[in-house]
């Protein structure tokens, strides 16, 4: 495995791993193990996708049942106890907290409705603390288990636990046989928790496969996107970001699910994420928001286009997609959006805009990405940059209130973790997260893979649909 690169008797410690050892190996390891973690750089491209990690067996774990400020900000006084720095040119996350915030938890902060229809009744936020990772470096390709020795506080016990964590994370990768008192069944198992057909919201076939069926019939979501036009036309808005939501019985394991995922749609914020409840499997590319060396840097997606075999068809397709007025002004309007967000944590002076609607391709579609950054304030934290920006512009529309209101009024079913946030905060205040879009929500016998797209004036009914089509394809053909 290979020699510590950190002194025995300081925390948190490191052992470098055999270079052969690769991401997918080590989930085969950890996937049967309790909450088991993985934040999967499938994709390097745009500047990002440098870095993987893999966690599981946290040794804390929380949820809320319902959105709540003074949650939150518990979160962040459990977390207090356990603050200290990272190991310099190691992974920047090193051991934190990891959560879900569901779409809803916007709730906790604003004053605004959700939509009639729960049968799910997921958690709002799921919270979990691990001290022990393993950090893959594809840039510099390397990778290492990372041992806190938390959440003990007190010197010897801390190290001591530091130490048998890093065996005992050795011994797992390495044996045949995994620790008994950690495993867990492989396979999802449903029992009475398993919804009935009958108690889904309203399931419409879709067109794009047999297997899946949506909340809305074809004609009920163009009519959607109409009345969310009428809105921008009366001046209520300038955006609204809607979205369908699919549905299919769930017949394979969530951690199978994710690999064949990872092979057919790889993106740079992808995970997988135990919750208890239910799995996350996503395949997003699009972070939400970062923070290191108190540097904040958000990346917003609008503008899609469907990729195209042929390659100069393809280069084509992405001329239009960046020279569309339409998709450009999505865009801008979401980068102005965020500007503001972060103007709220951020030194006055500090906020840019790094790119401006710049091309990159993805597996299945090419988008307009777009870079923010700014410097948080020295008396913020990133308990305080996740409330100042959520849920994201990217996935509202602008104003961000109000689109919530008419995303409420005219999608039939809560959003759950869909355009939420999958983030971690390490021990030492570093922070990453993602939009949880291109995002699949396995519970209670059902996968939910929700598909959405902006809604502006010149915005065509029949052409949204299809580009929600477009979007779901890559996750769709996960099932065959």
């Amino acid at each position: 495995m290979g020699a510590a690169t950190a002194a025995q008797r300081t925390v948190p410690i490191a052992v470098r791993l055999d270079p052969g050892l690769t991401p997918h190996r080590v989930f085969e390891r950890l996937r049967q193990l309790p909450h088991c973690l993985f934040l999967d750089s499938a994709q390097q491209a745009g500047g990002v996708g440098r870095y993987s990690y893999l966690a599981a067996d946290p040794f804390l774990m929380v949820t809320s049942q319902r959105p709540c400020p003074r949650w939150w900000r518990e979160l962040e006084a459990m977390s207090m106890p356990w603050r200290g720095p990272r190991i310099e040119g190691l992974p920047p996350f090193q051991g934190g907290l990891v959560g879900v915030l569901s779409y809803e938890f916007g709730q906790a902060w604003e004053a605004v409705p959700e939509a009639k229809t729960d049968e799910f009744r997921l958690p709002p936020c799921v919270a979990a603390w691990y001290d022990v990772v393993v950090a893959f470096d594809h840039e510099r390709h390397e990778s290492w288990i990372i041992s806190q020795g938390l959440p003990e506080t007190e010197e010897r016990a801390r190290r001591e636990r530091a130490g048998d964590r890093l065996h005992w994370m050795q011994e797992v990768l390495q044996g045949t046989d995994l620790p008994s008192d950690a495993l867990r069944r492989g396979a999802v198992t449903y029992g009475d928790t398993r919804l009935r057909e009958d108690e889904l919201a309203a399931p419409f076939p879709w067109e794009g496969s047999a297997i899946w069926r949506s909340n809305f019939e074809r004609r009920g979501y163009e009519r959607a996107v109409r009345a969310a036009i009428d809105y921008i036309e009366a001046g209520d808005v300038f955006q609204v970001n809607l979205s369908q939501r699919l549905v299919a019985k769930q017949e394979l394991p969530s951690d199978r699910l994710f690999q064949r995922l990872r092979r057919i749609n790889p993106a740079p914020f992808a995970a997988y994420f135990d919750a208890g409840d239910y799995q996350i499997v996503s395949a997003s590319p699009e972070r939400f928001l970062s923070v290191r060396d108190r540097v904040v840097e958000t990346r917003p997606i609008k503008g899609t286009r469907h990729r195209l075999r042929r390659q100069p068809a393809d280069l084509y397709s992405a001329d239009l997609l960046a020279s569309s007025s339409k998709d450009l002004a999505e865009n801008t309007m979401i980068v102005d959006l965020l500007r503001n967000d972060l103007s709220r944590v951020c030194e006055d002076d500090s906020i840019r805009v790094e790119k401006l609607c710049g091309v990159e391709a993805f597996e299945y579609v090419q988008h307009l990405v777009s870079v923010g950054s700014g410097r948080l304030r020295e008396d913020r934290s990133p308990f305080d940059l996740l409330p100042a920006a959520f849920p994201g512009g990217s996935i509202t529309g602008a104003p961000k209130i109000r689109a919530i209101e008419i995303i409420a009024e005219l999608e039939p079913t809560v959003r759950g973790p869909y355009c939420g946030t999958l983030f971690y905060i390490g021990f030492d205040g570093t922070m990453d997260s993602s939009i949880l879009i291109r995002t699949i929500t396995a519970s209670r016998g059902w996968l939910q893979l929700p598909v959405g797209g902006g809604v502006v004036a010149a915005s065509d009914p029949s052409a949204e649909y299809i580009e929600t089509c477009h979007k779901a394809r890559g996750m769709v053909d996960v099932l065959g």
